[in-house]
């Protein structure tokens, strides 16, 4: 059969069209012009036909420098005699406008076909006519009709019906001895049962020429793109961290079974998506610092904690069972998690189920297929979590043996021969079961309509498998983190190690594509936690504690000269903290003579000092006060971290002789000590180096990055790009179709205190708060003044606000969310339940999960309600179910 392609695209000059996808080596194809292109291919076709995937893209010696977008292949099925021709009118195709109707969230949940219809059949003379219409629920179909009989002569009741069998692409194949010429028609929108056209698209009628299709040929017409005058999708969610989900059947935690629950309650409350935190492995400890769920030793491994362990089977020893089921109402009735207490009974179950059914479940095919295509980090995790209980610690690097991680090594250790096998296979079974229970929830929430969202953090642990097997793709002698913002004043340091992002570019980001395919396997759409790290990220040195004193990575750091260029005067003291006698009674209070006499030498008479030899850096101080959590102890010890990031500029990392001016010192006593010409000049190249300096450069490093990893899954992709965001982050998630995330609380135009929500755009997610902020009625009570405003300003009421966030005010504050311009609004639960007196939580303080200025902060928050509790509370769910309709968040079409 042969099968000629043809395509416009006007090259440049050494540029050259390829196909790619038919077989291993793309296929070359020919110009005269450098304007169309054509290819002839020669492919053997069984006779039951044969279903073919191909792309276009730019090659220039050979080397790829472009790919048309690929996200939805290009899919054509092949049938007839081996004399048959098919001749293929393809268009180049760039990122859709509406990318997100064609990722698995719609495709396979929100707007799913699952009855599809089959193919059309094939004629000897053919004209396949193919288009993208995705904004399609499954009680409607695409018809195509136009100015002849076979087209239904203008007459919607007689018009074609496409087919659905390539989804969101539907196509119909017309026999072309029936047709004249030249051919004009339209799309329709047709509801499927009741027969009846619901719309006409609005442009202009489509026209075809004679095309002269000769007999064994057919002709194929692609890249149409379909749009109807209809309400743009619009959706609304709910944010939960699968820790803090409850029922009757839960253990303590939140767990994979439970998720059914959830999605069993927004189907009942109209939503649409169902966003959690990560889930991966955190066991570092075994204490409840391990509860941080962003800190996580595998980027694949589920923890253990979220086993549902009813679906795992039942314990045969009746006192062991007895004794299972004692302990899990005991947690189960705590308000808040118990993290330590359910992990150990978790896993007494864990151990006494292997012995149990281990066996049998590992020599299963289902098992030995699980384990087939996951052995490449499965093993490796598996291992890894023995050897740090062996050895009581989780940092490899104080390993007796394996502290070098050696795959062959590790294989052996992996066979069942092996003392160690019983001890790593316990793993695997865990992870099977984790996996059969969460993709047992994806397909129940796909079934039900129901998008399951992800979280991917930014970091990996420098305890974790990935730095033990794979270091050469970190730098582990930094730290990432924040730079100052509303969340933390200090900036955050989240205490991973930044990435090697030079080695990760030479493999193709090999990487982050295993990572984004495994997630693709469970989730529909996914947060990138922290997405500024992949246009940079903030680097803080090992001796550091806050993040005041980071730079980022990669940046353009600023030479001496340059610096002087701004006329001010650069001192190598500026590199140094600067403390003086006139200051430290503001920081230290009564203990500033203590300070003085055991942190401090004095310089010179003029009240200068500095800090004494072995408190030089904050890992220092910190060591020091160890253990020491009195109000006082913390006093001090702030106040000598704040003495020691009072500096005016810090020295690249990389770059002898070059500097980064330090975030956030107009804040700092050191500023405040230059002379007003020089604050002016420091304020000049400060802002032109954290808002102007970077923004190609940072827009170049994502652009290498991005585009191949967030169309590496057709997961819907939404960017968490909050804090100090530069004007380059817009334009690259406008131009990937990455959807942002809005906070009312944290506008990003600078001139508002509050953002507008009539202003946000459609491709975003708008939320009222997130896992790292109060919760609406947490923040209410926080500032009266802001309260103050935002009541006035912002909801338009006259008056004093109310002193806390009344159900009717919470009530106002959702539906006006709900009316935003955003695609999705996605609120937590506490908000959700915030509109309802009766069923919110009475102790607003137990809502809140995470504060970021906490490193140590223990993430147990739990519904204060059981999801039973929760699916009967009627006039609830009525209320949220109507604000959704009302809304617009409900759609029909």
């Amino acid at each position: 059969m042969i099968l000629s392609f043809n395509i416009e695209y006007r090259t440049n000059w050494g540029e050259e069209v390829k196909l790619a996808g038919l077989s291993t080596e793309s296929t070359p194809m020919y110009t005269t012009d450098g304007i169309y292109w054509t290819a002839e291919v020669e492919l053997e076709v069984p006779q039951e036909g044969l279903t073919i995937h191909y792309s276009y893209q730019i090659e220039q010696n050979g080397i790829v420098i472009r790919k048309e977008w690929n996200n939805f292949p290009r899919c054509l099925f092949l049938s007839g005699t081996p004399r048959k021709k098919y001749r293929i009118n393809d268009c180049w195709k760039n990122i859709p406008e509406q990318l997100y109707l064609y990722s698995s969230a719609f495709t396979e949940a929100l707007l799913s076909h699952p009855e599809r219809v089959d193919i059309p059949q094939g004629y000897k003379k053919g004209l396949i006519i193919k288009a993208y219409a995705p904004r399609i629920n499954k009680d409607y179909c695409l018809a195509i009709c136009g100015n002849q009989k076979a087209l239904g002569n203008w007459d919607p009741e007689k018009a074609v019906l496409m087919s659905d069998s390539n989804f969101p692409e539907w196509q119909v194949e017309l026999d072309a001895s029936k047709l004249k010429y030249p051919l004009e028609y339209k799309f329709i929108l047709c509801h499927k049962q009741e027969r009846k056209i619901d719309c006409w698209e609005k442009n202009p009628n489509r026209y075809l020429a004679d095309p002269e299709i000769k007999t064994n040929e057919t002709l194929v017409i692609s890249d149409r793109y379909v749009y109807f005058d209809i309400p743009i999708w619009k959706g609304a969610g709910i944010a939960i961290p699968v820790f803090s989900l409850k029922s009757e059947k839960s253990f303590g935690v939140g767990d994979f079974g439970d998720l059914k629950l959830m999605i069993d309650w927004a189907v009942n409350t109209h939503q649409k998506v169902i966003q959690i935190l990560p889930i991966n492995d955190t066991t570092m400890t075994h204490t409840w610092t391990d509860s941080y769920p962003y800190n996580s030793i595998s980027i694949y491994a589920f923890h253990p904690m979220y086993a549902d362990i009813k679906q795992m089977g039942t314990l045969k020893d009746k006192e062991a069972a007895s004794r299972s089921n004692q302990k899990q109402q005991e947690l189960n009735n705590l308000t808040t998690i118990d993290y330590e207490a359910v992990n150990r009974a978790k896993w007494e179950f864990f151990h006494l189920i292997f012995q149990q059914e281990g066996e049998k479940v590992l020599a299963s095919e289902k098992f030995k297929e699980f384990f087939e295509t996951n052995k490449e980090w499965l093993r490796p995790y598996a291992v890894f979590s023995y050897l740090r209980d062996a050895y009581r610690t989780s940092d490899f690097r104080e390993w007796p043996r394996h502290s070098v991680y050696d795959a062959q090594e590790i294989e052996k250790m992996c066979q069942p021969e092996t003392v160690d096998y019983p001890h790593i296979a316990l793993y695997y079974y865990i992870q099977y079961h984790l996996h059969l229970q969460l993709l047992a929830a994806t397909k129940y929430a796909r079934e039900n309509g129901v998008v399951l969202k992800g979280d991917i953090p930014i970091g990996i642990s420098r305890n974790s498998v990935e730095a033990w097997t794979e270091p050469h793709y970190f730098n582990l002698n930094g730290q990432a983190g924040a730079p100052p913002d509303d969340f933390s004043v200090n900036g955050q340091n989240w205490g991973f190690p930044t990435y090697n992002w030079d080695v990760m570019e030479k493999d193709g980001y090999r990487w982050w594509m295993k990572r984004f395919q495994k997630m693709a396997e469970y989730f529909d759409a996914y947060r990138i936690d922290h997405i500024l790290g992949f246009f940079r990220i903030w680097e803080i040195p090992m001796n550091a504690v806050h993040g005041l004193l980071g730079q980022f990575v990669p940046s353009l750091p600023m030479s001496r000269e340059e610096i002087e260029n701004y006329g001010f005067t650069f001192r190598e003291e500026y590199l140094s903290p600067f403390i003086h006698e006139s200051f430290l009674g503001q920081v230290f209070g009564p203990y500033v003579n203590l300070v003085k006499q055991d942190f401090l030498q004095l310089v010179d008479k003029s009240g200068i000092y500095r800090m004494r030899p072995g408190f030089e850096t904050q890992q220092e101080v910190k060591q020091f006060f160890a253990g020491k959590n009195d109000e006082n102890s913390i006093w001090v010890r702030d106040g000598l971290y704040s003495l020691i990031s009072n500096v005016l500029f810090i020295p690249d990392n990389k770059e002898q002789g070059k500097y980064h001016p330090r975030i956030g010192a107009q804040r700092d006593f050191i500023f405040r000590s230059l002379s007003e010409e020089d604050k002016n000049a420091f304020n000049k190249l400060y802002n032109q180096y954290y808002y102007h300096r970077h923004n190609d450069f940072w827009y170049q490093q994502a652009m290498k990055k991005l585009p191949q990893l967030t169309q590496s899954t057709r997961m819907l992709v939404c960017g968490e790009d909050l804090g100090m965001i530069p004007a380059c982050v817009s334009s690259v998630m406008n131009e990937l179709r990455i959807l942002s995330l809005e906070i009312q609380r944290m506008p990003k135009e600078p001139s508002y205190e509050f953002g507008h929500l009539n202003e946000y755009p459609y491709r975003s997610v708008c939320t009222i708060s997130t896992h790292d902020m109060s919760t609406l009625r947490g923040w209410w009570e926080e500032d009266y003044q802001q309260t103050q405003r935002y009541y006035n300003t912002m909801l338009g009421h006259y008056g004093t606000a109310p002193a806390i966030a009344t159900p009717e005010l919470c009530e106002e504050i959702v539906r006006n969310h709900l009316n935003s311009n955003s695609i999705l609004c996605i609120l937590s639960f506490q908000d959700w339940l915030s509109v309802d007196g009766k069923w919110r939580n009475p102790n607003v303080e137990e809502e809140r999960i995470n504060v970021p200025s906490n490193p140590r902060n223990y993430w147990r928050y739990r519904m204060h309600i059981t999801l039973e509790q929760l699916m009967k509370a009627k006039e609830l769910n009525s209320k949220i179910s109507e604000l959704i309709q009302y809304t617009g968040r409900n759609p029909e079409k």
